[in-house]
């Protein structure tokens, strides 16, 4: 069983590095980036839709409050009337209008907190994806290393002139000695 194991995992170890040698890093990076922006996407479309839903309960939560006062002063004249079973019809609709206000109320406020929540997360995955794109520029301006690593290719800023000419050995290996007497 132990060998079995073995085997297992060492065939899934060289079908590993087979994908990572046909994987085109330049290429997945740039898919992940569109994957990325697809979320991006989705989430400001989510936003958008809470951000819809949070005007229309504001609206409503206006026409509640309205109502509550009619219903308030409508009772006013039925008292004054002496009109006691109309008020009561008056005060049972005043009460459930309350009762969905406060319903109203909580649920405006969880999506405020929700609505939030998603900006906030929303901000970060932009600059995270920014970042990827800077990071993405960088790396597609880089010339192509070689499949084997052993040709790593410098910059050209890096290579520069390399030549050393044995003068500029001289120069600083008398600084490196008058340096090391004079201590």
């Amino acid at each position: 069983m132990a060998l079995v194991n073995r085997v297992s995992r060492l065939f899934k170890a060289d079908f590993h590095a087979v994908l990572d040698q046909i994987e085109e890093p330049e290429q997945v990076l740039k898919q992940a980036i569109r994957d990325m922006e697809d979320e991006l996407q989705a989430a400001e479309q989510v936003i958008a839709e809470c951000a819809q839903e949070c005007e229309t309960l504001a609206l409503r939560q206006t026409e509640l409050e309205a109502s509550v006062r009619e219903f308030s002063e409508q009772m006013d004249l039925c008292f004054e009337s002496g009109k006691d079973d109309l008020a009561r019809g008056l005060i049972r609709r005043k009460l459930e209008a309350e009762r969905l206000l406060k319903r109203l109320n909580t649920r405006l406020d969880a999506n405020a907190a929700f609505l939030a929540d998603k900006r906030r997360l929303l901000a970060e995955n932009r600059n995270t994806l920014d970042s990827l794109r800077q990071k993405s520029e960088v790396f597609s301006r880089r010339p192509p290393a070689s499949r084997t690593g052993a040709d790593v290719a410098e910059p050209g800023w890096l290579v520069g002139d390399m030549n050393i000419s044995d003068d500029e050995v001289e120069i600083a290996f008398l600084h490196e000695q008058s340096a090391r007497n004079a201590s």
